[in-house]
């Protein structure tokens, strides 16, 4: 029943913005954990953002501070991430999860292995 959907992804050029969407079905995002991860080729995978709404906490990687923004709707339904100024290193495939605990998105970061429940991802390609 829980079920999470990624949209959003596609092809730019670097320099360009997409804004990445994630969708909940059975469950709602108050009082969860909500992380974007990314996977490039022959690259393990790595967290990007996250976001708490319970203690209004988001966090980032440096790699995409100043570039990237994480926000939640206030249905608690969707979570988007607005990426701008991309570049060909942003190329990879990205995922959202959900964590049934709100702590585990904290000054402490965010691992893999805290999160229980994760979309089919969504491709992103960035063109030089």
């Amino acid at each position: 029943e829980v079920q999470l959907v990624e949209s959003g992804g596609g092809l730019v050029q670097a320099g360009g913005s997409l804004r990445l969407s994630c969708a909940a079905s059975g469950f709602t995002f108050d009082d969860y954990a909500i992380g974007w991860f990314r996977q490039a080729p022959g690259k393990e995978r790595e967290g990007v953002s996250c976001i708490s709404t319970s203690d209004s906490y988001v966090y980032y990687v440096d790699s995409v501070k100043g570039r990237f923004t994480i926000s939640s709707g206030n249905d608690k339904k969707t979570v988007y991430l607005q990426m701008n100024s991309l570049n060909p290193e942003d190329t990879a495939v990205y995922y959202c999860a959900a964590s049934r605990h709100f702590y585990y998105c904290s000054g402490s970061g965010f691992v893999l292995a805290d999160y229980d429940y994760w979309g089919q991802g969504t491709q992103v390609t960035v063109s030089a």
